[in-house]
Order: C-alpha cells, then structure tokens, then sequence
C-alpha cells in the first residue's frame, strides 16, 4: 500500500472534469504538506480495521474544497484482488445523496419543482388524494427530511407482481397508513426516496438514471458513477459484496426488485467521484455550476430541525455522541440524527453534514472550512457484517484533528476580570475584607472557581459570598435559601430569598464587595438589577464595589427595543434600558453609579483583555458555563430577546425541554399554522418549524403543546426584538380566543408599544416611536464603555 499524500500522479489520472480541475491543485503548500503527514493518523485508523479483520479492504479520500489532501487503500477489494483508487462500490443509501437528492435539487434550481408540492398532485395515479391528510399533505420536503410519516422500509413483494416495480410498490405502500402525521416526527424512510425517485421520472420527463448522469453525474465529472447494469471495464474493478450476489448488482433486495435503478440504492461509485460531489456540497468555487449553483447548494445544506421520535432519541443516547440532543437535517442529508457516526465527536453539529451507505460507504462534509472524507468499503464481503460506526467516528475524529475542523473560527486569548485578577496575584486586593458576589460561571479560564481563587490567594481575605437567583450553582429557581459553601466553609447569603439587597448586617465589615457573574446582555435578565441593588447596599455602607467583568455574549453592538416604562421598574426591568442593551457587567455598573440620579458607590470594574463589541460568545474562547438552569447554550442567549418576550403570557417557552428559549407553545397552538405565518414573514437569519412537546416542569406540565421551533440559520442577520415582536402580534391574530394578550406585555414593559402591537393591522405597522428612544439611549452609555 502506498501512502499517496500529495497524489500528483493520481490526479494527473483523472478524467477531465469541472468538478476537481487539475489546474487548482497543480500544486501543494507547505501547510497541505503538514495537514497531509497529520492525515496518517486517520490512514493509521482504517489500516487497523483492515489489519484486525473488520473490513477486507477500503479506500480513504480526504479533502478541502476542490484540494485532495490525502488518498489511499487498504487491502481487497476482492478475494485476492489489492483495493484500487478507483474500485466501484455499491453505494446502497448514499444514492439518496447524491443521485435523488441531487436531481430533486436540479428540478428546484429550474423551476420545475418546489419543496412545497404536495406528492399527490405530482404523483396523482399513484398515492391517494390527500396523501397525508388534507391539513398535512405530503410534500417534497417532507420526503427529503424523512418527515413524511412512511414506515422505513417495506416488504419485498410490493414490488412484485407489477408491469412497472416501483409504481406498484408506491401505489401499495402509499395505501396504507402513515405512522404519523407529516412533518411530526422524524422517521428514517426508504419508502420516503423510492416516491422522489418517482418524481424526479415524472418531473424531468426522464428516467431516473438518465436524468441523473445528464444532469449530476456528467457536469460534475463523475464519470465512473452509474446506476447498473455496469459496464466491462467498471465491472472488472467492482468489489464484492456478499456471497451469492453477482458483481454489479445492487445489494438492496427492494431495488434489485426494480431493476436497480429506484431512489433509495442502486448507484454505483468510486471514492474520487464521491469526492466530487463533496467538493460540489463544500462550495468549492472551481466546481463548475452547471451541476448544482451555489445557492442550490446552500439550499440542500442548511441544517433543519426535525421533530425525534423517541427511538431516535436512544440511538443518539447511545451512541459515542451522548452529550450531543436534538435532530437535525439537511435535504438528502445527515446533520444531527443517530445515523451520525461519520461525523464522529469533533465535526461540528449542525455545521457538518454528509451519508452513509448500508453496504459501507460514507462521506462527510463541514461547512466552514470546507475539509470532507469519503470512506469506501464493502463491509458485506464473505458474508461478514460488522457495524462501520466504530471505524467511522475514529476516523472522523482524525481527519478533524488533523485538518483543524474543530476549532473555532477565532480563537482570542480573552481574559475576563478574574483571569486578569489570578495573574496579578490579586494584589490590587491587599489588605481588604472581601464579599464575593457570584454563582457556578464565576470561574478563571483553566476552570477555577473565583471562590478559590480568593480564598487560597496570600493577597485576599474572602470572609463572605453572595449568591444571586438560582442559588450559587445556578440550578435552583424560586427562593433560594443561605448556605455554606463546602469547600470553603465560608457562609454563603442569598440575595434572592428574603431579600434582594445586602442588608447593613451583611456587609458589616467588608472592606470591598465583588462581582463575578455571567450575564446575557438582555434586561429582563436578573444579574444586572442584582449588581445594581448591591451597589446601593454598598454606597450606603461605604464598601467599595469591584466588578470582574465578562462577555455580552449577544456582541457589544446589539441595542435594540423599547426601554422599560418609568413607572413599572422592576426587578426584571430595574433601569429604563432597551431589551437588549449591548454591554458587558461592567459598563453597565459604571452607567447604573452614575446615570438615573447616581448610586454614587465608590466602583472600581477590572475589566477583559482581548474582548472587542463584534465578538459572539464562541469567538471569545471563554469556555461556557449555564448562568442558569435554562440557559445552557450561547444559542439560547441569542434567542432569549426573542422568545424571553413570551415568558410572561400564558405560553411554554420550553421550560421542562431540552431546548428551552429555542421553541415555545401552548396546548392551543396549532404549530403548523403558526409556522406557516411566521415563514411567511421571511424574517432574516431564523426559520420557523411546527413542533408537538410536552414540559416536564413550568407550565403545562405533562400536557402535548403544539408550538414552533426557532432555529438561528444567521446570527449576524437575525433581529430577535422584531422577531419576538411578530409572534405576539401572529399569536394574537390567530389565536387570539385563547392567547392571554393582556400578559403579553409582562417583559416587554412598554405599554404604548404593545398597545401599538396588539392594534395594529400587521406587527410592521407599529409606529417606530421607541426608535428615538434607543438613539438617545446609544448617547447615555457611550461614556461608559470600555471596549472598542
């Protein structure tokens, strides 16, 4: 076997084609040339599956964008026979990929098909009217993310018996009742591809096979990718599969049934041709567009949510993924289901995508830095059927590791206050009797607690700590009680039990008080009012106030929404600010001391080093810990304006879920309809999907409440005030009997804009009144900021 990183002589044997130019890796840098000797490690992997009797042979290819990183084989083919770079595979459901899927997307990209035509009107003769129910058609979309409610699979005799395979199955199959209703459930489905197999025939006006190599195949220079019958010459270099089945025939029984050529299985393919149709879905610029253009493929890509069955909720459970929830899809596409093994436990979710193969072909595919692996064996040779998912998430791991997939788009050294503290010894702090404000996010970088690192630092005297709401770990809700922390024995006092601000008996004695929280940059979240309570205890006392500021894990530069009415001040709304005010902690404490008639508490704010006002949460290394119980992903913070608005109206905002502030709804919501209207709004950067949940705490406990799905595609693009804004005003229009409109208002706080919003025609009629508001708010915080 010959290791081929650099592969010139390889590529020089390619066919021309547009889809990897020879002309566009004529040559290797220095950086390939590393990432390539670090490929080994993942060649190492799949060499030791075929040295262990796993798999009798494979073939690596790895790659970025229309650049081949590393090639090479391992083993057989055949009994007998060494593996070839160019050895065909019976690439069973992968055909779902490339041969269905692509085709489906080429229809869309003419204008011949949408993904909302219902199956039963392009297939008339052959599914029931109203196939799906007349509520739930059916759609196109609804069989590319398997939502349609078609069982998996079916028995082999459906496809007998019938002058035409495939249409007698259909129309049998179809007959009979879907397992749920279409867009319901996630349920993987062959049935599913073998109908868009049928529409590709019926739309294009050409059969399937043909249709494909015309429009897929050939523009992308896959020119030994076929359905059967093969060729001699292909043929010859075939692997084998099982015992018993000739060479080049499809593996799949329901297929073989129909000739080979349905939508589910029956392409025939090598690893180079793959490659070809990864570089295609990468985005690779070199890749001609006559196959897919770019914005079909950013179509075909954009990850999906799905509803999971519970089965599918235990595979993933299962699997070496099981810190990873929810499921997701892209169209003829794997993102985040239990099929995932390709993606192994570093590709990222829902930026990474690809397929898998029955007979053992995968591929997968991450979408920023355009690296992808194709992994071609024949795991059913000499009757052998091993599980492949081992040996693919080793390998996806490797070839991550190897080509930096991983990790972050930027990686900054950000300090925040404590980190900046521990390296200055606290020496700012000598001599000083100290109170700790903090919860389970005050912790340096290396993941030490600010609790001891006071506590053990000869510069410090911790004598006390202060806990906000959800206690000091940040899981509890409602009262919280005094404590004391066991690894200190230091006592710990609640400010979110009988009282909201230190008492003078609490403070007595403290030279200064510090404050070392995570905060989520939206004002009806409680730190900050906790922050600004405790300076009032504190300019009161005369006790010195330190802030150990953090990240606005929302930027620095998001300030949008009403400012909170002066006479409804709160603890959810303690200073008339916009619902996102775009600062960190500390600014906001040197604004609260001295704006809206001054505390006037002597403040000093430690501030970070390396943060800047563009950068999201993730771009700030700053490892993240829940601020609270509901709170567990910095996706959550970007929706929280949005969906936070609903908390307050007689709505689940996906308390007692795994997704809590990613979905909402309420026993009298129909999602579909909601989501319908929503879609209709072409809201920037956020799709809508119907989901069916059931809270297992807050409201509605234990009850089936139809609702949506929020999923942020743009982060950048996505207005959550605006957004939050339109799903009042929809859920007022359209369920307006039973929405409690009245408590709508219990977070936004602007009763003049939400009397606006509920009077208005359409949620764009609301007279921008408050945008003055925001302006002059921009001018207020100004001098308080510290970063650029």
């Amino acid at each position: 076997m010959l290791m081929k990183s650099l592969i010139l002589a390889c590529l020089a044997a390619l066919p021309p084609a547009s889809g990897l130019p020879q002309e566009a890796i004529a040559t290797r840098t220095a950086e390939a040339v590393t990432t390539a000797r670090g490929l080994e490690n993942a060649a190492e992997v799949v060499r030791a599956a075929v040295a262990d009797g796993l798999i009798p042979g494979a073939v690596l290819l790895v790659g970025r964008g229309d650049e081949i990183l590393l090639e090479e084989t391992f083993g057989e083919r055949a009994p007998g026979v060494p593996m070839t770079a160019d050895t065909v595979f019976d690439m069973a459901s992968v055909t779902k990929s490339v041969a269905t899927g692509g085709s489906i997307l080429k229809l869309i990209e003419e204008g011949k098909l949408r993904l909302t035509d219902r199956v039963d009107a392009i297939l008339p003769d052959l599914v029931p009217a109203d196939f799906g129910g007349a509520a739930t058609p059916v759609t196109v979309e609804h069989l590319l993310l398997h939502t349609s409610g078609l069982a998996p699979a079916s028995a082999v005799s459906d496809f007998e018996g019938h002058d035409n395979a495939v249409d007698g199955a259909i129309r049998t199959f179809t007959a009979r009742p879907l397992r749920s209703v279409p867009g319901a459930a996630f349920a993987y489905s062959d049935l599913g591809f073998i109908t868009l197999g049928k529409i590709v025939e019926r739309v294009s006006g050409q059969p399937l096979d043909v249709f494909t190599r015309e429009k897929v195949l050939l523009p992308l220079g896959m020119t030994s990718s076929s359905f059967g019958p093969l060729d001699e010459e292909r043929l010859a270099r075939t692997a084998s599969t099982e015992p018993g089945t000739p060479l080049g025939v499809v593996h799949d029984p329901r297929s073989r049934a129909a000739s080979g050529v349905t939508g589910h299985a029956g392409l025939f393919s090598t690893a180079r041709d793959l490659g070809r149709f990864c570089a295609l879905l990468s985005g690779a610029t070199a890749t001609d567009s006559s196959a897919l253009e770019a914005s079909t493929v950013a179509l075909m890509t954009k990850a999906r949510f799905v509803p999971s069955p519970k089965r599918d909720v235990e595979k993933v459970a299962a699997s070496s993924n099981h810190a990873d929830h929810g499921t997701a899809r892209a169209l003829a596409l794997d993102v985040q289901t239990g099929y995932s093994s390709p993606r192994g436990s570093l590709f990222p979710r829902f930026r990474s995508f690809g397929h898998t193969g029955f007979t053992g072909p995968c591929f997968w595919i991450d979408a920023r830095t355009d690296v992808w692996y194709v992994l071609m064996a024949s795991r059913l040779q000499g009757g052998k059927n091993p599980s492949l998912s081992p040996l693919r998430r080793a390998t996806a791991d490797a070839v991550a590791s190897a080509t930096d997939v991983h990790a972050p788009r930027l990686a900054p050294a950000v300090q925040t206050g404590i980190d900046v503290l521990e390296t200055e010894d606290c020496a700012r702090l000598a001599g000083k009797r100290l109170g700790l404000i903090t919860n389970v996010t005050g912790k340096t970088a290396s993941g030490k607690r600010t609790i001891d690192v006071l506590h053990e630092s000869k510069n410090a005297n911790l004598v006390r700590i202060f806990s906000p709401e959800h206690g000091l770990f940040g899981k509890l809700e409602g009262k919280v009680g005094n404590a004391t922390d066991e690894a200190t024995e230091l006592p710990v006092f609640s400010l979110y039990g009988e009282t909201r601000k230190p008492t003078p008996e609490m403070l007595e004695g403290l030279d200064a008080l510090l404050f070392d929280i995570q905060d989520v940059g939206v004002r009806y979240y409680t730190y900050p009012s906790t922050l600004g309570l405790a300076m009032e205890a504190c300019a009161a006392a005369g006790v010195e106030v330190i802030v150990l500021d953090r990240p606005n894990p929302i930027t620095g530069r998001r300030v949008s929404g009403p400012l909170t009415d002066a006479d409804r001040l709160s603890f959810i709304g303690w200073r008339p600010m916009p619902l996102t005010h775009g600062m960190t902690i500390g600014e906001l404490g040197k604004m609260f001391n001295a704006e809206w008639g001054g505390i006037g508490a002597e403040l000093t704010v430690v501030p970070m080093e390396g943060w800047s006002r563009g950068m999201w949460y993730e771009e700030t290394g700053v490892p993240w810990i829940n601020p609270s119980p509901n709170m567990r992903n910095p996706t959550q913070a970007v929706l929280y304006p949005c969906i936070g608005l609903l908390e307050g109206a007689n709505l689940s905002v996906g308390r007692g879920t795994d997704e809590p502030f990613e979905l909402f709804g309420a026993p009298w919501i129909d999602g579909k309809k909601l989501a319908d209207a929503l879609r209709a709004e072409a809201l920037p950067g956020v799709e809508f999907t119907p989901i069916v949940f059931t809270p297992d705490a807050a409201k509605f406990i234990g009850e089936e409440c139809g609702g949506v799905h929020i999923t942020v595609v743009d982060r950048d693009a996505f207005a959550p005030v605006a957004a939050g804004m339109a799903i009042l005003w929809h859920l007022n229009d359209l369920f307006g009997q039973d929405f409690n409109a009245a408590r709508g208002d219990s977070r936004l706080l602007s009763a003049r804009t939400f009397e606006d919003l509920m009077g208005a025609g359409h949620w764009r009629e609301i007279p921008p009144a408050w945008m003055d508001d925001v302006d002059g708010f921009l001018h207020l915080r100004a001098p308080y900021l510290l970063y650029k």
